[in-house]
């Protein structure tokens, strides 16, 4: 492997080749809003999965993917709707095609441009909302010369409604989207965190040896067993508050983090739980919460501050 800083332009992005022509495109902090990419280098073009945040962290992968010895050709695979992951894609030109879950389009339109909303001091720069002209439901295949890429949806809701990962099979290089975050607590408020369990045993079970996470750094399969326990132990919190009478920012504050406290956006628990509550009382698996109070709750939870975004 070999490992690269990139220019200014994108910060603290860094680029590996995990396999022969593909790239992890990621970030030494995995926070809010500082996303990954990957690039996989074709003889006619690129597969892009995901573009960034912001226009200045999306233009530095572009002149990354247009350095590369191949093709015009441009495909970009949108792992979910949230604008992270997706707000760049016009950066990569008209001709681009963009590819995502069926259950994407309709996510996209509602949600728009929020996430700058939460964070007007970032310098997002020129990011829109750039629908993906092709979706699938459970699984669409790609063919990048003699490579194979699998792009799959695992079934019902887990960090959103619209979530799909790129397999490949046969380099065991697995792209998982925000279904696991290296570094960084997970974060299902609008998904499921039981849905989340059960999308995660599926990924487990492809047999990955090398994981590009939606954020952090590149990691193992140990990802899936970190991101589980995580999970489940939010559950069982969610259970106690439950049986306290308590609310989910109270039983938060009342928590201790234990194994997780390294993790970034610790925040993101109260949230987690108001999901973990919402799963538990049987209503529809992604049903929509009150993104925003609950986001003011992350803030009374991180002593009034609004948690960190370096994007």
């Amino acid at each position: 492997m070999t490992a690269t800083e990139l220019p200014e332009l994108a910060g603290a992005s860094v680029v590996r080749e995990i396999a022969d022509r593909v790239y992890a495109y990621t970030h030494s902090r995995g926070g809010w809003c500082v996303s990954n990419a990957g690039v996989l280098a074709g003889p006619d073009g690129a597969v892009v999965i995901d573009t960034l945040a912001t226009e200045g962290r999306t233009r530095g992968l572009v002149e990354f993917v247009d350095g590369l010895d191949i093709g015009p050709a441009r495909t970009i695979v949108n792992t979910h709707h949230h604008g992270d992951h997706n707000f760049g894609n016009h950066h990569f030109g008209p001709t681009a095609i963009v590819i995502g879950h069926d259950r994407i389009r309709p996510e996209m339109i509602e949600t728009g441009l929020a996430l700058t909303k939460l964070w007007p001091q970032v310098e997002w720069g020129d990011v829109r909302v750039t629908l993906p002209s092709i979706t699938f439901s459970d699984k669409l295949t790609l063919h990048i010369g003699e490579r194979r890429v699998e792009l799959i949806h695992l079934g019902g809701v887990a960090h959103t409604t619209n979530d799909v990962v790129a397999w490949l099979p046969g380099e065991k290089v697995l792209f998982a989207g925000d279904l696991v975050m290296s570094g960084a607590a997970p974060f299902c408020l609008m998904g499921s965190v039981s849905g989340s369990i059960t999308a995660v045993q599926r990924l487990a079970a492809l047999g990955a040896e090398t994981v590009v996470s939606g954020h952090g750094p590149a990691t193992g399969p140990e990802i899936f067993d970190q991101t589980l326990r995580y999970l489940r132990w939010v559950q069982h919190v969610a259970a106690e508050g439950r049986a306290l009478g308590l609310t989910p920012l109270t039983i938060a504050l009342q928590t201790d983090p234990g194994e997780f406290a390294e993790l970034v956006d610790q925040e993101r628990l109260v949230g987690n739980l108001h999901r973990a509550n919402a799963d538990w009382a049987g209503g529809p698996p992604g049903e929509p919460l009150d993104v925003l109070s609950i986001f003011d709750e992350m803030i009374v939870y991180n002593d009034g501050q609004v948690p960190t975004c370096l994007a």
